[in-house]
């Protein structure tokens, strides 16, 4: 008689974004679970952010936890054989019974490679359980270490990587009252630029490692052109003279169906 192999749960732990004390009760109640923990690198054997968040929350890193390589590269043949390893490795963990924590900063299902992974994993193995526990963004946590609220009201609020380029951001900031672009690194002189043709400098704020050690918020982001800029950096964007439509508000819709189907 065949005897059905058990898996551990694959546990995604948000972190926040640098603050240890942005971890949430859940991910901090998982990572003294016993789980093995896997934490992500972008090479083999090299610091990870993600862990040294948990480093100076206090934590100590367990003997048997190991990294998962996930290589900063366009080239899609290298990161379909990183992920696929990636994935493969942690069913293998998995299989030993055990549940296995996967320790990812910011959120967890906001442009991290948890998705991505458990997805993998589920193809794999559509039998794995999968738990992703929420946590503070990094566009939230900026928003707050700024003091600039991300939207009031009807306000409206997009975030999206700056990587679509300065057409959709030129568009966007007509669409939209406050944009945040992620990780601007790459186009930062060519975003400053369309901001300052916009006019939007002085209602922009540029924060960078956001509740790490090496938090910087820059108000002025005009000084941005002449210095440099880490991979982990948000543009926060607010267009106050944008114009609005007009708004339906309430249950008027509701309403309206409502009393039409008393009048027949």
């Amino acid at each position: 008689m065949e005897v059905k192999k058990t898996y551990g749960k694959l546990i995604g732990a948000s972190l926040g974004p640098g603050d240890p004390m942005l971890i949430t009760r859940r991910s901090w109640d998982v990572l003294q679970s016993g789980a093995r923990w896997l934490y992500p690198v972008k090479r083999a054997e090299e610091s990870s952010y993600a862990l040294a968040i948990v480093e100076r929350g206090g934590l100590a890193v367990p003997a048997d936890a190991q990294e998962l390589v996930f290589p900063m590269t366009r080239d899609a043949s290298a990161l379909l054989k990183a992920w696929a390893g990636a994935a493969a490795r942690t069913v293998e963990l998995l299989g030993e019974g055990r549940d296995v924590v996967f320790l990812v900063e910011g959120d967890a299902s906001t442009f991290a490679t948890f998705g991505h992974l458990a997805r993998v994993v589920r193809e794999l193995v559509p039998a794995i359980e999968v738990e992703t526990i929420p946590g503070v963004s990094s566009f939230a946590a900026a928003a707050a270490s700024a003091g600039v609220p991300l939207a009031e009201e009807d306000e409206t609020l997009a975030i999206i990587p700056a990587a679509y380029g300065i057409g959709v951001i030129d568009h966007l900031l007509d669409e939209f009252d406050t944009l945040v672009l992620l990780k601007v690194k790459p186009l930062i002189g060519e975003v400053l630029e369309l901001l300052e043709r916009r006019g939007l400098m002085a209602t922009s704020c540029f924060i960078e490692k956001v509740g790490s050690p090496d938090e910087r918020i820059v108000r002025d982001v005009a000084s941005l052109k002449h210095g440099d800029v880490n991979y982990l950096s948000l543009l926060l964007v607010q267009n106050p003279k944008r114009s609005r439509g007009e708004l339906r508000r309430g249950c008027r819709q509701r309403q309206d169906a409502q009393q039409a189907k008393e009048s027949v």
